[in-house]
Parts: structure tokens; C-alpha cells; sequence
């Protein structure tokens, strides 16, 4: 790998909230910041652009409230967004990997893209560097912590302002050179913009810990869930096809939680993560990870807790069509 761009993008959105919002491009992009890192972590170059908005012409009051920029700064001093990204893209050149604060610039920027009608030059699958991610991971928290909090508990000098773009890819870049990244580069991140179309596209990979797989789409989630390589488990330590403990089940139709059990290996979770793409189509992240008997206890609490959750939204039901029977009774 020769250098990693580190991205940071601000973008408007309708005034009016999802109601105005375009389904295709609910995220306008307004600004373009990036910085270039050597292999040693070192800042070698900058690159910064603002961008004339042509779908949402009116700043939303949150995100002119967090950048201070105005709707007369940008036609004024902005570039068209495909002038802006082509001189963006040259300036990244061949040998690079991407590093962002979170997980949301790359495939807003890749619709921003689709929706001008540039094509896509990024390889597919599209993987990157999710900073916030690998911080989080290095402390050993949970919770991931916003850039400004980092940048403070790493005593990085606050010489620029935040929520800029340039300026917050700079203090990503040194984050990056403070927290030992080396150390944990192999949690690398996959961008779900252009999920896997059909089974030979489909994505396994191995991380220190767990084990990750993206499905191809289908239509519906039944579909999704009746594939057997989405929903079988296998044991990323010894290959083996494992038995259930506790089936697949869900509280919210949005993530799924399983518990199987290898006789080598012992408790073994199961994840997935039902997400839809561009189309209205489905496919599933699913993640595998050893746990102890700590964490199959509380898949066992997550089952009690789903199980007592529909028996509620199932009475609710009931009394809502006793009561409308009566009323048609008495009307």
C-alpha cells in the first residue's frame, strides 16, 4: 500500500427533513476535504473543495448551524460536483487505501456520484480504513467517540476549527499517526454501497476475533433469511458446520441473533444485519464470534427479552381488534 487519503466530505440535506428529501440523493454533497498520508503517517498533501448545490438550495438550519457556511459562499467560490470529484480523483493518483471518521463518506459520495452520472472507479468490493472503528477498537470501548473527543484525549493541538471538511480530515490524519493504527490495520472496513449482485460475488473474510460475510441481494428479507449460506454457522477456527442452541430469531426485523455451539471451540454468535440497497433489494452482513458463557447468557437474555416484546405487540393487537369489533358493534 503506498499512501491512505484520508476523506472527510459536508454535505446539506432538505430543509424540510425525509419529507423533501430526494430518495436518491437524500445527501448532497457541499464540501470535499482530504489529506494524503506517507507509509510513515506523515501529512503530505492537502486538498480541499467546495461545491455549488444544485438539488437542495436551501442550507438546512442544523447543517448551517455546524459549519457556518452559507448558500452564497458556495455558488460563489463552488465548483461543479464532477469538476470538483475528477480533480479530487487525480489528486489521490493509483496507490492508495481510504480512511474516513465513521462509515458513511465513501457511499455518500459514491451516490453523489451515480446520481451525476459519473462512473464508479473504485474496486468492488470497496474496502477501507473506518478510523473511529479501529480507535474504538484500540480502547477496548463499545461506544464509538466523536473526532473532537478523540482529538482531546490524544492532547492533539486544536489549532483549526471543527466540522470542516479539511479540517476534520486533518485531525483524522492525526489521529491516524497517534493511536498505533499499525497495530490494528487488519480490521480493515467494506463499503455496502455496491453489495455482492450474485453468489460468486459474495464476501467472506476473516478478522482477529471474528468472521464476517455479506450475502448477495434478494427481492424480500424471507428470501434473504431462507438462504442456507446466510443462515447456516460455521466455526472460523476448525470449518465445521455447527448445531444451533438457540435459533435464529429478532425483535425488530433488522437484526438477527443466534447461538450455535462447536465441540472444539465452545459458544459461538451469531449476528446478522439485514440492510437494503440502492434498489429496494435486501442482503444480509452476517458476523460469527466465539463468545464465553458470559455472552451466550446474554443471547439467552436477547431471546427472553425478543420473546416477551411480540407476546406485548400480540396482546396490543388483540385489544385493538377486540375494541374495533365493539365499535362497528355499536356504530
Amino acid at each position: 500500500m503506498g499512501q491512505y487519503i484520508v476523506l472527510d466530505l459536508e454535505w446539506n440535506q432538505s430543509p424540510a427533513g425525509k419529507e423533501g428529501a430526494m430518495d436518491r440523493l437524500p445527501f448532497e454533497i457541499i464540501e470535499i476535504g482530504a489529506v494524503k498520508l506517507n507509509a510513515s503517517l506523515q501529512i503530505i498533501s492537502e486538498f480541499h473543495r467546495l461545491i455549488r448545490p444544485r438539488v437542495y438550495r436551501q442550507m438546512h438550519f442544523k447543517i448551517s448551524e455546524v459549519t457556518h457556511m452559507s448558500m452564497e459562499e458556495l455558488d460563489t467560490e463552488g465548483e461543479q460536483f464532477e469538476t470538483a470529484v475528477k480533480e479530487f480523483l487525480e489528486w489521490c493518483g493509483d496507490d492508495y487505501r481510504f480512511c474516513t471518521w465513521g462509515s458513511m463518506d465513501l457511499t455518500e459520495l459514491q451516490r453523489n456520484m451515480v446520481y451525476h452520472g459519473m462512473e464508479l472507479p473504485f474496486p468492488s468490493p470497496l474496502f477501507y480504513y473506518d478510523l473511529q472503528k479501529i480507535y474504538a477498537l484500540i480502547q477496548g470501548k463499545k461506544e464509538k467517540e466523536s473526532l473532537d473527543t478523540v482529538v482531546e484525549e490524544l492532547q492533539i493541538a486544536e489549532d483549526r476549527p471543527f466540522h470542516r471538511a479539511l479540517d476534520d480530515a486533518y485531525y483524522t490524519g492525526c489521529v491516524m499517526r497517534e493511536m498505533d493504527f499499525y497495530s490494528m490495520m487488519e480490521y480493515f472496513s467494506v463499503d455496502y454501497y455496491r453489495p455482492p449482485e450474485k453468489e460468486g460475488d459474495e464476501i467472506y473474510l476473516e478478522f482477529p476475533g471474528y468472521a464476517k460475510f455479506i450475502s448477495r441481494q434478494y427481492a424480500t428479507k424471507e428470501e434473504v433469511l431462507g438462504e442456507r449460506r446466510v443462515t447456516e454457522m460455521v466455526c472460523y477456527k476448525c470449518r465445521r458446520t455447527l448445531r444451533k442452541k438457540i435459533r435464529w430469531f429478532s425483535s425488530n426485523q433488522k437484526f438477527y441473533f443466534c447461538l450455535a455451539v462447536c465441540p472444539e471451540h465452545g459458544y459461538m454468535k451469531g449476528k446478522i444485519r439485514m440492510k437494503k440497497s440502492e434498489d429496494g433489494s435486501f442482503f444480509a452482513v452476517k458476523t460469527t464470534k466465539l463468545v464465553g458463557e458470559d455472552g451466550a447468557a446474554q443471547i439467552e437474555k436477547k431471546k427472553e427479552e425478543a420473546k416477551k416484546k411480540r407476546g406485548e405487540r400480540n396482546k396490543a393487537k388483540r385489544i385493538e381488534k377486540r375494541m374495533s369489533g365493539q365499535a362497528e358493534k355499536t356504530g
